[in-house]
């Protein structure tokens, strides 16, 4: 067992890995950003050469690289199949204690500090993680791009596209959303931009990347913007409700509410109203630390 001061925490996801340095006082020492990990997109190795790749300039921001010290630990909370991480976590040496676990820990930890309850995280992809009155960890959705994940950036930039194409066939009345889906692609017409998305390499990023700018056509009050971000909320929060009335009945749990789609003053009324209407037991906690914080939490607590 090693005496260092020094763990490193990892989150990593599709889009983006984000690294921290502590100390044993807890006192982030380094951070450092990177491209996404998840092995289901980029092959594993690619995935593990990035995590690699992420680790060494973590270390080297924080000039403590020569010569390397010994770290106690490394907390690695991947997105992708769990059994790749934990063959990966096998392979890194003078890295102290690997411990490997699903990106939704960070977040979950956020939401209810280790308390039973659930999380709703929205990033890219999603998913729905809860801890149960026994401990255990249950995971719910996070299924891809492919079939659905819901409130994600993915389904909807999806479903917003869907109805911008409609706009330029001529069959929905045109609005700013379909003046946006043209300002995104750099394409005038419906053909074009189904050509587009169904051609393009990074077809799924490039959905997930119209979210944002649907966001604010809802936040101004765009009707089919508003719509597509209400209907995939909707089916967020239905697999949600799956999840707490099996573990926990008719209890009041705490429900984290995770990312910048689900954090938008539009989602914010139509989970609320969504937990009115189907009196949905559940207290809303919306979550403003990214998932790195939840990481370090995570850390302190070994």
């Amino acid at each position: 067992m090693t005496n260092s001061p020094y763990r490193i925490g990892l989150d990593g996801g599709g889009t983006k890995t984000e690294l921290i340095l502590v100390d044993d006082a807890g006192t982030v020492v380094a951070r450092h950003s990177a491209p996404g990990c998840n092995p289901s997109q980029l092959g594993p190795e690619k995935a593990a050469a990035v995590v690699r790749e992420a680790i060494a300039a973590l270390l080297a921001k924080a000039k403590i690289n020569a010569p390397r010290p010994d770290i106690a630990a490394t907390h690695l909370y991947t997105a992708g199949a769990a059994a790749f991480w934990k063959d990966f976590a096998a392979t890194l040496r003078d890295h102290g204690t690997v411990v490997t676990g699903p990106d939704s820990l960070p977040v979950l930890e956020l939401a209810t500090d280790g308390a039973p309850g659930l999380v709703l995280h929205a990033g890219t992809g999603s998913f729905v993680a809860a801890r149960g009155l026994d401990g255990a960890i249950h995971y719910a959705g996070g299924l891809g791009w492919r079939f659905g994940d819901p409130g994600s950036g993915s389904d909807l930039g999806r479903r917003a596209i869907g109805h911008a194409l409609l706009e330029l066939q001529g069959w929905a009345k045109p609005t700013a959303l379909g003046d946006a889906l043209k300002t995104h692609t750099g394409l005038a017409d419906a053909a074009a931009n189904t050509r587009f998305f169904y051609t393009a390499e990074d077809a799924n990023g490039r959905i997930a990347a119209f979210a944002p700018r649907v966001l604010e056509l809802a936040n101004a009050g765009c009707a089919p913007a508003r719509t597509a971000l209400a209907c995939t909320v909707t089916d967020l929060v239905d697999n949600a409700r799956l999840v707490t009335t099996k573990l926990f009945g008719a209890a009041v749990v705490p429900c984290g509410v995770s990312g910048a789609i689900l954090n938008s003053p539009p989602a914010i009324c139509a989970l609320k109203a969504l937990a009115e209407t189907h009196a949905w037991p559940v207290e809303y906690r919306f979550i403003s630390e990214p998932p790195i914080e939840g990481v370090r939490r995570l850390l302190a607590k070994g």
